[in-house]
């Protein structure tokens, strides 16, 4: 019974760690597209 619960806690954190990661990822493409996108206008 000890067993199953570690196991699901550490699914769940695991879960969420992999989350914030990709909010992270997700966030970085969104300002790099944008930084892309200034510097394309500016050059116009």
């Amino acid at each position: 019974m000890d067993m199953k619960s570690t196991e699901a806690a550490k699914k769940r954190l695991s879960s969420r760690r992999l989350g914030r990661f990709l909010k992270e990822q997700r966030g970085r493409l969104y300002i790099m597209r944008r930084c892309v996108v200034m510097l394309l206008c500016w050059h116009d």
